[in-house]
């Protein structure tokens, strides 16, 4: 495995790669790695020659600061992660180095990036459309692996690859739960043990009211969830929302969709947790 910190060394090793006939997958990471990332990677080393992963804690993203200082940073670690993973290449840049100057480039998905996350978090997606749409530039992969734990940006990812003309697969991955339910995330690292404790109420209450929605509205399975999330100690609700898995936008009814998402954000402490659950996919019954 190489570790790799400038574009320039990054450009000519896929340049080799491709002289090479090989085919390339990339899997985007701030790093900080858990199961959730090792499944991309190893999806990834399975179904390409050369497996890219870049590990780097993207400014532009971040529209609280300290958040942004508080991201933990475990290079070392998730190198030997993705060594026994069978990675490739690591990409590790210096925010100089992929931000000489600044990306003053700005990015339009609407509807998809005006809801949710994109409400509540204004520049975020741009910010994430930027260094992806640096990454594709610098890697030029065949396909590129990110979680369905951050649903709306796969959406956003996608919309990115249809605008920008971008010739790569988007390969979307399954939630990777821990026993207990928790879903994976490397914000998980700063949960204190009570913590951690509590935020298990957010997958509960999700898988709950999956089963809930059976004999219930879009509307009175929304109150469940918000009002359980209320009701439980230590967790506070930025938003929930039942939506149309391809457009993101609100549904009203259950038929109003063949594939409805419900996706949750909640504050544990301080630390902000997302999570979502599938109510209806395509061929499936509610």
């Amino acid at each position: 495995m190489e570790l790799i910190h400038a574009i320039k060394e990054l450009r000519e090793a896929m340049q080799q790669a491709v002289a090479a006939g090989k085919t390339v997958g990339l899997v985007p990471t701030m790093g900080a790695l858990h199961a959730g990332h090792a499944s991309l990677v190893a999806r990834s080393v399975r179904e390409n020659d050369v497996t890219v992963v870049s590990v780097f804690v993207n400014p532009t993203q971040f529209n609280d600061k300290e958040d942004l200082a508080k991201y933990p940073r475990t290079l070392e670690a998730d190198c030997a992660l993705l060594e026994s993973l069978g990675a490739t290449v690591v990409f590790a840049p210096s925010v100089e180095e992929i931000y000489p100057v600044p990306d003053t480039r700005v990015f339009s998905f609407a509807p998809l990036d005006t809801v949710m996350e994109g409400k509540y978090r204004p520049g975020h997606f741009n910010g994430v459309a930027q260094i992806v749409s640096k990454l594709f530039e610098m890697v030029a992969p065949d396909r590129a692996y990110f979680g369905e734990k951050d649903f709306q940006q796969l959406a956003i990812i996608r919309a990115l690859v249809e605008q920008q003309g971008y010739a790569v697969d988007i390969v979307g991955c399954p939630i990777v739960r821990e026993e207990d339910g928790l879903a994976l995330s490397s914000r998980n690292a700063r949960l204190s043990a009570e913590e951690r404790e509590r935020a298990l109420n957010i997958s509960k209450t999700l898988f709950a009211s999956r089963e809930f929605a059976k004999g219930h509205s879009v509307a009175e399975t929304a109150a469940f969830v918000e009002q359980s999330i209320a009701g439980a100690e230590g967790l506070r609700l930025e938003y929930f929302e039942i939506v149309d898995g391809n457009t993101l936008q609100p549904v009203a009814a259950w038929d109003d969709s063949d594939f409805v998402v419900g996706c949750i954000t909640v504050f544990c402490g301080d630390v902000r947790l997302i999570d979502n659950i599938k109510y209806k996919e395509p061929g499936k019954q509610l």
